[in-house]
Parts: structure tokens; sequence; C-alpha cells
């Protein structure tokens, strides 16, 4: 499906939420602030637990003890209840040397923004504020890179330096103005190459629009069976509605491919929203089927509000299917 979003300016705005853009103000300049606006909100609302983000991997079992109504039905112990005739459900202590990924779509389509934020930096934001979260944990992180193909690999490391690394990498693979992909994303590739590239089991961030080219499901799926897998879907609000603009250009976010239509025409906005409600629906049906959890992140959301709430979902939950956090704006 193409992606056709209007040409649109984004305004500077110094009062925007801190989900910077890397290559404004340094990298360095940008994970500073993320640090001091973000992540320190984040140590307070999450009280430390940031464990939740990382569910599910690296884990030994340390411990039985009795069933308890909030715990995770498939940690229960059948051998041990069945011998003692009251539900026991196992224990288990974290592995410090588990592993995240993120797997990064930063294709041509990441790039549009109605507002004062491109989704690229929503995915920059949230990469760099989850990365500094683990490692002060001593957690590793690493990154797969995706513009037009698989354009970097960063293996899991530690500290600071590391995520600022990992922060240059994306900024680097910004693509110049008014250079275009020779067709859509084919994200089903990238996921195919991160199962090979991750054997060891992993916490894995997909962090994507999923504007691509059909077919991603089966690889995702694949990904799923080995891997925690988090699918973190950035969006734009008017990629879901347009407002009366009156005659606007519409543009191919990847391949540049542009044609004019009068918004003016109501019939014509409804249309618009009717099908962008469709791949919605298409969109959280396949992500569900696939059985991750997802994050939805919009380029005017409060990004400490949607990744507590995110966390809080992982948390309290006795989980029977995925979970899904709709981002809603602040």
């Amino acid at each position: 499906m193409k992606s056709w979003w209007p040409r649109r300016a984004r305004a500077a705005n110094d009062d925007a939420p801190a989900v910077v853009d890397a290559a404004a103000g340094g990298v360095e300049r940008a994970l500073r602030r993320l640090e001091w606006t973000v992540i320190r909100r984040l140590d307070g609302l999450l009280q430390g637990d940031y464990r939740t983000l990382m569910r599910g991997t690296g884990l030994d079992l340390a411990d039985l003890r009795e069933y308890q109504h909030h715990d995770d039905v498939r940690h229960i112990d059948w051998n041990v209840t069945a011998r003692l005739q009251t539900p026991y459900v196992r224990v288990f202590t974290e592995d410090r040397e588990m592993a995240a990924w993120f797997v990064l779509d930063l294709s041509r389509s990441v790039d549009f923004g109605s507002g004062t934020r491109a989704k690229r930096e929503i995915s920059a934001g949230f990469v760099g504020v989850i990365a500094r979260l683990l490692t002060r944990h001593g957690n590793r992180v690493g990154a797969m890179v995706y513009g037009n193909d698989v354009e970097a690999v960063i293996p899991p490391r530690c500290g600071r330096r590391h995520v600022l690394h990992l922060m240059h990498a994306m900024e680097r693979r910004a693509p110049r103005a008014e250079t275009f992909q020779k067709g859509m994303t084919r994200l089903a590739d990238l996921l195919k190459s991160a199962a090979v590239l991750m054997p060891r089991r992993s916490t894995v961030f997909v962090v994507s629009d999923f504007l691509s080219e059909p077919g991603w499901e089966r690889p995702l799926a694949h990904l799923v069976r080995r891997h925690d897998v988090v699918a973190v879907r950035l969006f734009d609000p008017l990629e879901l509605e347009l407002p009366d603009l009156g005659l606007v250009p519409l543009r191919d976010a990847e391949t540049g491919e542009q044609l004019w239509v009068d918004t003016h025409d109501s019939g014509f906005r409804k249309r618009f929203a009717l099908l962008a409600a469709e791949r919605e629906t298409a969109l959280r049906d396949s992500l569900a089927k696939v059985g991750v959890d997802t994050l939805e992140l919009s380029t005017d959301d409060d990004l400490v509000e949607a990744i507590v709430r995110f966390a809080d979902m992982r948390r309290r939950r006795v989980r029977t299917g995925p979970a899904n956090s709709n981002a809603v704006a602040a």
C-alpha cells in the first residue's frame, strides 16, 4: 500500500516534549536532554521496575511458591501442583546477561510528521530512552538499522558511550533531502536478517511504522517463537484523518511520487479516513495474530506516559493474549 502524505513543513517548537532530533544539537546534547527530562521521570514512575520492559526472557528458575491471584498462569508447575494438591508457581530470577535488540526501520516514510516532530524523531527518542534505562542496569543493547537495506549492525554492549554510538548510527543513516527509495520498505527482509543474527533469546523492539511491502507477518512470527518481541508502531495523526487544507500535494513518502488532491472535498476526506481505519484494523489484527506486544507511539505523544502505560500493562496483566498499548496524545 502506498503511503501518501501531505507535504507540510514542521514548525519549530522549543517547548515540545523531550523527544528530540539528534541532528539538531548533537547526539550528546540530545541524550543529556533525554536523561534529564524523560529518564528521570520514568525512574520515578516505573519505581525502578524497568524489567517489565524486558519481561519473559533471560530468566533462571529460583524457587517455588503457592499460586496467588495476580500470578501468570503460565508459570504454574503442574507436577508439583498435582503432588501437593495446591497450585504452585515457579519463581524466576533475572539473567543480567540478557540482551535487548532494536530492529530499526529508518526508511523514508518515518521522516513524515505533521506537527513539531517526525516519526524518525519519536523513534530516536524511544531508542535513546530505553537503551539508556537498560544499560544503566547492566543489560546490553544492540541494533539493526534499516534504510533501503540492512545498513548497520551494532553488537550488544553496555554503557552510556555505547548508547551514544547507537544514536550516532541512527543519525548517520538519516536519508538526504529529496532522495527516495526504489519501492516500498521490505520489512520482511529486515526481520529475516534479525532472526539469523540473534541466536540467543533476547528482548527485541521492532521500531517501525509498518508501511511495508506485504509478507512481514511470517518472519515476525518466526522471531516471536524465539524472542520476547515488542512491536513499537510509529504513526502520525494526519495518517489517519485529513483536515480541510484545500488543494494540497500528496507525496509517496518512500518513492517521491506526487499527486494533487482537493482536501476541501468532504467525500475524499471520508474515503481517506475509511481506508486508514481499514489499514489500522488490519495491522492490529496481524500483530495480535502473531502474538506480539504492541506499543503505539504517535508524533504528538508524551513518550513518558506511553512507556509507563505499556510497562504497567505488561506488569499487571495475567496474559492470555498480546498486549496493545494504544498511545493517546497527551
